[in-house]
């Protein structure tokens, strides 16, 4: 499905350097803990790209980013337990083009209708993941041990998820292996910058082959740079900056604009 942006180029330059802040700020906020796209997407949408092409610009832009945080945390990168790396990172890649192509393949309406409520499931996993891994972990007694294939087969689908849209789907693996092999988050978080680095460069390979993001450059490239800087710069203040003001103003950012998603819905 070829995807068309709602105007052409040029654009204003009160949206470019919308998308230019929008773009350092979703580095940033994917570099030291999830939530870029509640920022990068209605940024893109704002300026004048539908909703299905704001979500593939998203991704594109994103990959340096993310390939820029891997680089800076890679000496810092431990295995998800049992599961080695390779095949772990094998799995997001092959989940986030299958992601990818379900975008691509379904009537953008649907993505349309579907945006708000994604956003509120992302939502929901920023306010209340950790409370909820809390809780299970509490239940159980002690983390649940899953397998490499369990762990293997839950990355994949979270993968497909952030190949289609990718709100908060760092978050949703931090959780995933907190959960199943009492991984700390900290510990976890630069194998987490890795998988979304995975995901995010087959999906937006797809993007770029197979719809109209490469029509409409601007507003990508704008907030691929904005991001890029972000990114390395998050990935290294990441210890220096308070994490609970971080996850403050993630949060905050993600209940209005899910607000605002479906008040236009």
């Amino acid at each position: 499905m070829w995807i068309s942006p709602r105007r052409a180029d040029p654009r204003p330059v009160s949206a470019i350097l919308l998308v230019l802040l929008a773009g350092v700020a979703a580095g940033a906020l994917n570099a030291v803990g999830g939530g870029g796209t509640f920022v990068a997407l209605p940024a893109l949408v704002a300026a004048g790209l539908a909703p299905v092409t704001a979500n593939a610009a998203t991704t594109v832009a994103l990959v340096p980013a993310a390939a820029a945080g891997a680089w800076v945390y890679r000496r810092d990168v431990q295995p998800v337990g049992p599961t080695p790396t390779w095949a772990l990172t094998a799995v997001s890649a092959g989940g986030g083009a299958a992601g990818a192509v379900l975008l691509l393949a379904l009537p953008s309406e649907s993505f349309d209708v579907a945006v708000p409520w994604l956003l509120a499931f992302a939502t929901a996993v920023l306010a209340f993941g950790r409370a909820g891994l809390r809780a299970v972990t509490a239940a159980l007694g002690r983390p649940v041990r899953m397998g490499p294939r369990t762990v293997l087969a839950c990355q994949f689908a979270l993968a497909v998820y952030g190949g289609y849209f990718g709100g908060a789907v760092g978050i949703l693996m931090l959780a995933l292996w907190g959960v199943g092999l009492g991984i700390d988050a900290a510990a976890g978080n630069p194998m987490r910058v890795a998988q979304l680095a995975a995901v995010y460069v087959p999906a937006a390979a797809l993007f770029l082959a197979a719809s109209d993001v490469p029509r409409a450059p601007l507003l990508p490239a704008v907030v691929l740079l904005g991001a890029l800087a972000g990114g390395v710069a998050g990935a290294h203040l990441v210890r220096r900056l308070p994490a609970r003001a971080l996850r403050g103003v993630v949060l905050t950012t993600a209940v209005a604009m899910t607000v605002l998603y479906f008040l236009r819905g």
